[in-house]
């Protein structure tokens, strides 16, 4: 084998098409070993001789795609210093495009202390190897979509669980990027106007041991190994490599569909948990540039993920790496956006969380990342680390206030009216005076942590007795109401209920001002039969039930009607907050808050801790921003009566200065609505300040028959 010295950039392993240069970072390196596998797990290893800079590395001649490889690095093991270095581990290319295999969990991936049974021990038969890949792909005329925020509806998803019991996706395709890429899925999602689907972690990923040890797994991936790696286990293809152009045909697909693609990405920790954890990769390689460590106590890890460890930030080529990825995902993989998981972990600079953190700044400047969809999870789990509201210009997050305060106002919350109309109108509270739009709000009021929107009116309790913890997992904070039955029901007026208090989130959640974020499912009532906390569960307790298309038609139709509204009326998604002042002299005001009477609220009503019903104006004749064209928006206005109460409201409609008249568009006790090409029960048009009745916990949506003055 010729050896050649190659260079020192890119990091990992690139293939030229006539050979492929390796390279890895670490500081604290003595030495170190690339060591080449065939199909056969013989090994071979090559002492890398070049180092520039603190990065190792060779060129071998004749090495191309499919050969599998991985390291040893041979330096001090001193946990009192924080470094974990041990030749006996064999480690995972930080920079691996590709992964072969899964881990084996087994005593020799632990290095413990010198002299332990398990620390001379070679890992390598237990560990996946990182493969070479062909970075050579057809993207055709592949562009990205490019979907404003305000157009866009996020959907929030599992490669395998949305795909794996699809009828109409070829069986040997269930379960993988092929699968999802495939026309039944594409189309179920352009048909109900999703613009970006939101994918949970494809990045490569290891179950934990306690759960391989208790028959379960890590289905919903959050447990990074590989950041540059697309998840082989959901790959259909043959090949040691092929999850690469499967997940690109993928993403080609979707893009011609006019759907983005989001990742949710975990850069906050890794696999290999806190000082007791397994070496795979970074705690071998560079215990102490990788990794958060105590300054007081190098051996112990800093912890703000509840995950055992935190990603070092604070390192230039932890950073590097962080950056690296996302560029690679844009570049290469052509992803339109990413949904940051904990992201307050990676604003912390010394311990507080810092909007101003070098992370963020070199976002910022990125003449790559910064021009795509960038969505945080504003918290963590360690101190002062819930920041919702706080993230920078460019960023959009994961509103959770939103989903609380609307769960408290169906649920009928005391007090909860005045905060839900903040959360309706794009919650101007928290982004407003860091100079951001309503888009910086991404609405949810559900996602994948957490019950489904069928579970949330099922169910007061959580049930996650199959995740063998005893029940203690998963959040008791569910905001939830089961409507008077817990789970299961046979009393039809309690199904009823429900059905209707799932309508009203939907309304809620498509009409409110900001990104509209669905879970996958919601949209078919999809049960997890009360278990908050699906992580562990792969089967079907997580995986989409497409049989619920025929049960469920009517919710599938009523959704699709929501999502092609708030598409057609621009009044439904503004690029700017409301003034609360009119368009021009004489008008009426862009927002009017009404009261049951048709009169504008005063401002007494608010401090009104029993009042649970409200009508709020939408003047489409006042939204004050420019059109595509720069044309002023001109829209209809619509009057949105809602009623959280468990008794019907009597609404008079305001006079005509509104609207002559007013044609029910949606009526949420019914499911009915002109929006579903299906009649109200009632007149077409309603005439100015004629009582409307409102069931109990229901919304009636009404568009005006002509302009708002």
């Amino acid at each position: 084998m010729q050896l050649w010295p190659g260079t020192a950039y890119p990091l990992g392993a690139t293939w030229d098409g006539s050979g492929t240069n390796f390279a890895l970072f670490s500081e604290v390196a003595e030495r170190v070993e690339l060591c080449l596998f065939d199909e056969g797990a013989a090994e071979a290893r090559v002492e890398l001789a070049e180092v520039d800079g603190f990065v190792w590395h060779c060129y071998l001649p004749g090495i191309g795609p499919g050969q599998r490889y991985g390291y040893r690095v041979h330096g001090p093991y001193e946990p009192a210093r924080g470094h974990r270095c041990n030749a006996a581990k064999l480690l995972l290319d930080p920079y691996g495009k590709a992964v072969e295999g899964g881990l084996e969990w087994n005593p020799a991936l632990f290095s413990g202390r010198p002299g332990d049974p398990s620390f001379a021990r070679d890992s390598a038969p237990f560990m996946p190897r990182n493969v070479v890949i062909n970075p050579y792909f057809d993207w055709a005329d592949d562009r990205p979509p490019h979907t404003p925020y305000h157009e866009t509806l996020i959907y929030e998803a599992h490669v395998r669980g949305l795909t794996l019991r699809h009828p109409e996706v070829p069986p040997e395709l269930r379960g993988s990027y092929a699968g999802l890429g495939s026309p039944p899925v594409v189309d179920h999602l352009a048909r109900l106007g999703v613009t970006a689907i939101e994918l949970m972690p494809v990045h490569q990923f290891v179950p934990e041991q306690r759960l391989v040890e208790r028959g379960l797994t890590n289905y919903w991936g959050y447990n990074t190994i590989g950041f540059f790696a697309p998840h082989n286990a959901y790959s259909a293809a043959a090949e040691p490599h092929g999850q690469v152009a499967e997940f690109k045909s993928m993403v080609r697909a979707l893009h011609e569909a006019g759907i983005e693609v989001i990742l949710d990405v975990v850069y906050n920790h890794t696999a290999e948990g806190g000082a007791p954890g397994p070496t795979l990769s970074f705690r071998g390689i560079d215990n102490a540039a990788y990794y958060q460590l105590d300054h007081d106590d190098p051996a112990r890890y800093l912890d703000y993920t509840g995950c055992g460890n935190s990603l070092n930030v604070r390192h230039p080529h932890a950073l590097q790496l962080i950056m690296d990825s996302l560029r690679y995902w844009v570049t290469e993989m052509h992803v339109d956006g990413f949904r940051f998981d904990l992201a307050s972990a990676l604003a912390r600079e010394l311990h507080q969380v810092d909007r101003l953190a070098t992370f963020f700044e070199l976002v910022q400047q990125d003449p790559v990342v910064s021009q795509v969809k960038l969505i945080a999870e504003p918290w963590d789990v360690g101190e002062g680390g819930y920041q919702v509201g706080k993230f920078p210009p460019l960023w959009s997050e994961w509103n959770g206030k939103y989903r609380d305060t609307v769960r408290d106002f169906w649920r009928g919350v005391p007090g909860t009216l005045p905060e839900f109309a903040s959360r309706l109108t794009g919650s101007s509270d928290l982004y407003e005076t860091s100079a951001r739009r309503p888009v910086a709000s991404v609405n949810f009021v559900t996602c994948h942590d957490g019950f489904t929107m069928a579970d949330l009116v099922s169910y007061n309790d959580k049930h996650n007795e199959a995740n063998g913890e005893r029940n203690a997992d998963g959040t008791d904070d569910n905001r939830s109401w089961n409507c008077g039955v817990e789970g299961p029901a046979g009393d039809p007026a309690v199904t009823a209920l429900r059905a209707r208090q799932v309508r009203n989130f939907l309304v809620t959640l498509f009409f409110s001002q900001g990104v509209p974020m669905l879970t996958a499912g919601d949209e078919l009532g999809r049960t997890q039969r009360g278990n908050n906390n699906a992580y562990c569960q792969d089967n079907e307790v997580s995986w989409m039930d497409w049989a619920l298309v025929e049960e469920h038609a009517d919710l599938l139709d009523f959704t699709r009607a929501l999502a092609d509204l708030r598409r057609a009326h621009p009044v439904f998604r503004r690029r700017r907050f409301f003034s609360g002042e009119p368009a021009a002299a004489g008008g009426l005001r862009d927002l009017i808050w009404l009261a049951a009477s048709g009169e504008p609220m005063a401002d007494g009503d608010w401090g009104n801790s029993q009042l649970k019903s409200v009508g709020v104006f939408l003047n489409g004749g006042a939204i004050t921003e420019p059109g595509p064209r720069g044309d002023p928006l001109v829209d209809q206005s619509f009057l949105l009566l809602f009623n959280a109460r468990p008794e019907p409201v009597t609404f008079r409609l305001p006079g005509a200065a509104y609207a002559a008249s007013w044609e029910p568009v949606a009526d949420t006790a019914t499911g009915q609505g002109s929006l579903l090409g299906a009649g109200l029960d009632g007149p077409a048009s309603v005439a100015a300040e004629t009582a409307v009745d409102v069931a109990p916990r229901a919304v009636i949506v009404l568009r005006a028959l002509g302009a708002a003055g």
